[in-house]
């Protein structure tokens, strides 16, 4: 499992005109599932995202983690994180996991994090998206359960 996060002042996903949702202050997650990726690859990918380090604290250090800022997630399920871009000039995605097993974990890991006691907004799984945000910082890290 891959996720991308992303620092946010504030941050929204609109889907056909609509927003599905929004946060103010905390993180924008990315998050990509692989085949073989299972429950204890989104708790990894959850536990990293939710206690790293990354919000800066009264003396601009990054010494806060979400849950200490008390920060909401914006979950954006992202089937092209697993794109393999080696040959040609058209990405392969055969990496990616079918929607089925993608969009259970995906909710596992929304799950995981609410239990956490994060307020998680989420887009709407295998939809066109539009992504906005204000990225502070800006501070972006990639999380890899490949890396636990």
């Amino acid at each position: 499992m891959r996720a991308i996060i992303q620092r946010a002042k504030n941050a929204s996903v609109t889907v056909n005109d609509n927003v599905s949702g929004k946060i103010d202050d905390g993180l924008v997650m990315l998050l990509g599932v692989t085949h073989d990726d299972t429950i204890e690859d989104a708790k990894y990918i959850v536990n990293k995202a939710v206690n790293l380090r990354i919000f800066e604290d009264a003396n601009q250090k990054m010494n806060l983690s979400l849950k200490d800022v008390n920060g909401g997630v914006l979950s954006i399920s992202q089937f092209t994180l697993y794109a393999n871009t080696q040959k040609g000039r058209r990405p392969s995605f055969v990496d990616a996991a079918k929607p089925e097993h993608a969009n259970e974990l995906y909710l596992a890991a929304n799950r995981l994090m609410a239990d956490q006691g994060i307020p998680v907004e989420t887009g709407i799984f295998g939809e066109m998206m539009n992504v906005q945000l204000t990225n502070v910082g800006p501070a972006t890290f990639i999380l890899d359960s490949n890396d636990k």
